[in-house]
């Protein structure tokens, strides 16, 4: 299972210069609910929801989303061994979350904090 960041799905939507391979898609993905509230805003602050809808649409499918639970929340309160953001904390927290319930699974990240952040705390990071 591979936890998917944001900055891997903006990526791909938006064609930046590193983006995951065509096979990345096909992984069994999660996320938080987070990822769907900041892809979407992303989207609508360059006023391009008529143009990549569809595909924001499609790839937030292929995605099961963790809700954001009290003790996910807690968690992302508490401090992380290197700096990170509020809503990578949140991230974080969630994966860290699924982890502990014994769940296989690797973080998929562009952003270098969180790559960090993810070794430190004893996640697997992937190359997408």
């Amino acid at each position: 299972m591979i936890y998917l960041d944001t900055s891997v799905v903006l990526a791909e939507l938006l064609a930046e210069d590193q983006r995951p391979r065509a096979e990345f898609w096909k992984e069994q993905l999660v996320s938080s609910r987070l990822l769907e509230l900041e892809v979407w805003t992303r989207i609508h602050a360059r006023n391009a929801a008529a143009t990549h809808g569809d595909a924001v649409r499609e790839i937030l499918g292929a995605v099961a989303f963790v809700e954001m639970a009290p003790t996910v929340l807690v968690r992302a309160l508490e401090p992380f061994p290197s700096p990170v953001r509020t809503l990578d904390a949140m991230h974080l927290a969630t994966a860290l979350f699924l982890a502990e319930r014994r769940q296989r699974l690797a973080v998929a990240t562009y952003d270098g904090r969180v790559s960090r952040a993810a070794r430190a705390v004893g996640l697997t990071v992937v190359e997408a």
